[in-house]
């Protein structure tokens, strides 16, 4: 398939040109993210309020996190970056069998990462380090700690999920050729991919590093 039919192939309506379509793409990705970072900033903003408020208690509760979970999932995260950033462009280049290796690889990485935070919140609860009845750590402020672990890690988890989702679709669409290299989707999800990234950058030194210095 030459240029030209490939880029009319991946025109979708009401566009009435691939440039214009990008545009779209990348306006309405940028809008979404935008509002993305409202929620996760004025989260961690909230966290480091409180932590700043009880430094103590947030850092001995910072210690009862599995540093080395998150240390592989850090790693995990950081390489699908390297994976994703490939794919987004192979897909630019029209290079199908790169594009659709490094989004193997990429969904691989994610749900590699899934799988350990499954086995971290499973020792989490087994730990009692759920808020609640039956929380283990005495300082009251702890379950606050913890409140937000388990609301940022698992907001963050369903964002993740949803870009693996949205990638598998992609390369299965691409494999059978119904989805064009030239959509702008790939370059759409990749910026996705990252931001899910950059979000995990912050959370790790705050939830895992803190009190251990």
């Amino acid at each position: 398939m030459s240029d030209i039919a490939a880029r009319n192939a991946a025109l979708r309506q009401p566009w009435r040109s691939l440039r214009r379509q990008r545009e779209g793409a990348a306006f309405g990705i940028w809008i979404f993210l935008g509002s993305e970072v409202m929620f996760f900033g004025c989260a961690l903003l909230t966290f480091a309020v409180y932590r700043s408020l009880w430094p103590d208690a947030f850092a001995a509760a910072a210690r009862e996190t599995n540093i080395t979970y998150g240390t592989v999932n850090t790693a995990l995260l950081l390489t699908s970056s390297l994976t994703m950033a490939a794919a987004a462009e192979g897909a630019a280049a029209g290079l199908r069998r790169l594009t659709l290796c490094c989004l193997a690889a990429t969904v691989a990485f994610g749900i590699g990462f899934l799988v350990v935070k499954g086995f971290e919140y499973q020792e989490d609860i087994t730990k009692h380090l759920v808020p609640g009845a039956g929380f283990r750590l005495e300082a009251p402020q702890a379950q606050i700690f913890f409140a937000f672990y388990w609301l940022l890690t698992g907001v963050h988890a369903v964002h993740l999920s949803t870009g693996i989702g949205i990638a598998t679709v992609l390369g299965i669409q691409a494999w059978r050729g119904s989805r064009m290299l030239a959509s702008p989707a790939f370059e759409a999800l990749g910026l996705y991919w990252h931001f899910v990234d950059l979000v995990w950058v912050f959370l790790y030194p705050l939830l895992y590093l803190g009190g251990r210095s």
